[in-house]
């Protein structure tokens, strides 16, 4: 039976390639060739020879097949035609879509049942109890200090099955939740140290895309990380507190809680290692009347401007506002030319834009203003400055009034005042009627940082954050006692501090007096390496040791005296800057000092046993905290600017979606990556929510 089906379908390929047999016609077919094929030496033979024709849908003559030259092949009579029914193209196509289509269904109903069984499965009954043994001293802590406080050595929670094991480790401790505390938590090997983290905010908030949430674009939720999640990763503990003082000789941290009953707690919380990362507060510059001015560095500013803005837009709509007021209540006024202010003027300006005249009236987008005032020659001035030049054109084509050159003197309840100099020279005052005013210029410090600065004396003398040295520890305390990381703090260069030291370790090595001594530019080469190694953010500066060397050899004698190595390192220390007080830096610091007590974790049994406890070991463990700038991004408007050191571009839609991208991947969990992309494409589709709340 199968070499007469083979046989049968050979025959029919030599219809055209367009045609096709339906069922009946393929069996008719089949019954019809069967004949013709010699399975068997034939044992009969018909009298009609058979003949196939085909039927189309042109109009050209049917053509009969060939007859097989088999001894056994037949024809058919006429009436034994087989006609082929041709299939349109189009049915073809319905038919392949209408599978597609089903195939989509059955899927997405498929995804759909097992999203629906996974949250069947996150619901329990069981109430999740335990028996679990608590320290009496977790319940009821002794007191003692120099307040005669509670102090909290054991936590409710150190006996529970995966907090036993470090339960009796080094304590650590960690003040803040921002991105150094963060970066640190996420970077430390759980089991190492008994970590304990302490914020007044039980929140991690992702203060790049702040600006975004002010307006409506992006909500709160979606720029928040709950810090127990994280802390939990590390199996760490989290105090919902504030710190207020530092015992550095007893090693204790006084902390302030609310209590049960709504009044303040005090208490000592007992560490071993601090790390300081309490961020810093906006500095005020002395100016007068900032009682009237919003600041954004927390999700509780960003909803209170959020309310001023809409609450400002509500009552221009009112009919007894008169129209000087009108134009007051819409006149947005932003202090300050920096990421911060910039960003927050274009997301204002885009929300005023494109969904004002949605649902308020049409007269209100004639009349309202934006003004940004900036000290500088320029906005974004640490930007390239053709990037700055850049967000300025762009800000005029936005009808966005940008005011250089100028100094706020005094915020009113209605009105700011700054002067202005002009290009003859001449400062003259003038004032902008306001009805909302974000002070963003700078940073400073807090006060429980004042504090500390205080106590620690001639070691601090930066005004506006902690002095620490390259290796992140607090200057004026013991060595690998208490680090200092993210805004509250700063690396302390000083360079030409250690020249002597620098001097006498080669002196020493050489057996001569360092105040006399001749550097060869083999000992100069040995020099600049170690402060490459003593201060990483010296290193661009000593590139180019031979050009060096010869530019300070005032003699042309081939050596350096003391006298003229003194003065090359002085102005390598002038070349030196403050550390950014952005994100990015507070990143890396966190990560490196992460890295640092994990190895010092691992060194930690070794030097035990050797009984070392004194000398710098944490140089001896980890390397020198070296910045790496890996570049800066601002949102300008339906526009981003770019610029990676050398390299720097703006541009429209496509640099925003670049932008976008760069903190989508920078987000700190999976959840809140979903939530951008849902706020950003809710923004597409609806538009921003403007109300208050």
């Amino acid at each position: 039976m199968l070499p007469i089906r083979r046989a049968a379908r050979s025959q029919l390929r030599h219809l055209p390639r367009y045609s096709r047999l339906s069922m009946p016609s393929r069996q008719h077919a089949f019954t019809t060739l069967r004949p013709q094929l010699p399975l068997q030496p034939a044992r009969r033979t018909l009298s009609r020879p058979t003949v196939f024709h085909t039927r189309f849908a042109s109009t050209t003559p049917t053509t009969p097949i060939p007859t097989p030259t088999t001894p056994t092949a037949v024809a058919t009579t006429a009436n034994d035609r087989i006609h082929i029914k041709p299939r349109r193209r189009w049915v073809h196509y319905l038919q392949r879509s209408l599978a597609y289509f089903g195939l989509t269904i059955l899927v997405s109903g498929g995804l759909v049942v097992a999203f629906f069984a996974y949250d069947a499965s996150t619901y329990s009954d069981n109430p999740g109890t335990f028996d679990i043994p608590v320290s009496e001293y977790a319940l009821t802590p002794q007191r003692g200090g120099p307040k005669n406080l509670p102090i909290a050595e054991y936590f409710v929670s150190d006996d529970e099955p995966e907090y036993r094991d470090q339960k009796h480790k080094p304590k650590l401790v960690i003040l803040g939740t921002g991105w150094a505390s963060v970066a640190l938590l996420k970077q430390l090997q759980a089991g190492g140290y008994h970590v304990t983290m302490v914020s007044p905010s039980n929140h991690f908030l992702f203060t790049p895309m702040l600006p975004s949430a002010t307006v409506g674009t992006l909500e709160f939720r979606s720029l928040v990380e709950p810090i127990r999640r994280v802390v939990r990763k590390a199996r760490g503990h989290f105090l919902k507190a504030s710190a207020v003082d530092v015992e550095f000789s007893e090693k204790l941290i006084e902390l302030e809680s609310m209590g049960a009953d709504g009044g303040t707690e005090r208490f000592y919380l007992p560490y071993d290692k601090l790390i300081i990362g309490v961020g810093s507060t906006t500095n005020p510059h002395g100016v007068k009347g900032l009682e009237h001015c919003h600041f954004l560095k927390d999700i509780s500013d960003a909803r209170h401007i959020r309310n001023q803005i809409i609450r400002n837009l509500e009552t221009a709509c009112l009919p007894t506002t008169t129209d000087p007021e009108r134009r007051r209540l819409l006149s947005f006024v932003v202090s300050g030319g920096g990421p911060t202010g910039v960003e927050f003027a274009a997301e204002l300006y885009d929300m005023l834009n494109e969904d004002l005249c949605r649902y308020y009236p049409r007269l209100l987008r004639n009349e309202i203003s934006v003004h940004v005032i900036q000290s500088r020659g320029h906005i974004l001035n640490t930007y390239d400055e053709a990037l700055s030049k850049y967000a300025e054109d762009h800000f005029a084509h936005d009808q966005v009034d940008i005011q250089t050159n100028a100094r706020v003197k005094e915020v009113q309840a209605d009105r700011i005042l700054y002067s202005q100099k002009t290009d003859d020279g001449q400062v003259v005052t003038k004032e902008l009627p306001m009805g909302f005013c974000l002070w963003s210029t700078g940073v400073s410090q807090t006060d429980f940082c004042q504090k500390l600065a205080a106590k620690l004396g001639s070691h601090q003398t930066n005004k506006h954050a902690l002095e620490t040295d390259t290796h992140l520890r607090l200057n004026g305390t013991l060595l690998g006692d208490v680090y200092a990381i993210g805004d509250c703090s700063t690396v302390q260069n000083n360079v030409s501090d250690h020249i002597t030291s620098f001097l006498r370790t080669l002196a020493w090595e050489k057996g001569k007096d360092p105040s006399a001594m001749q550097i060869t530019y083999a000992d100069w080469r040995q020099v600049a390496k170690r402060v490459k190694a003593r201060f990483p953010q010296a290193a661009d500066h000593l590139k180019r040791l031979d050009r060096l060397f010869e530019q300070y050899d005032a003699d042309k004698s081939g050596d350096l005296s003391f006298g003229e190595l003194s003065e090359l390192l002085k102005q390598i220390d002038t070349k030196l800057t403050s550390l950014p007080a952005t994100a990015q830096r507070a990143d890396q610091q966190g990560i490196y000092l992460g890295r640092k007590l994990n190895k010092l974790a691992h060194a930690a049994p070794g030097l035990l046993i050797n009984d070392v406890s004194d000398g710098d070991i944490d140089e001896a463990v980890y390397k020198a905290f070296d910045y790496r700038h890996m570049g800066s991004l601002a949102y300008i408007g339906n526009a981003a600017i770019f610029d990676f050191g050398g390299f720097s571009f703006g541009g429209g839609l496509l640099a925003v979606y670049l932008w976008r991208s760069v903190y989508f991947t920078q987000s700190v969990s999976l959840r809140t990556r979903v939530l951008l992309a849902m706020d950003w494409g809710k923004r597409a589709l609806f538009g921003r929510d403007m109300m208050n709340y």
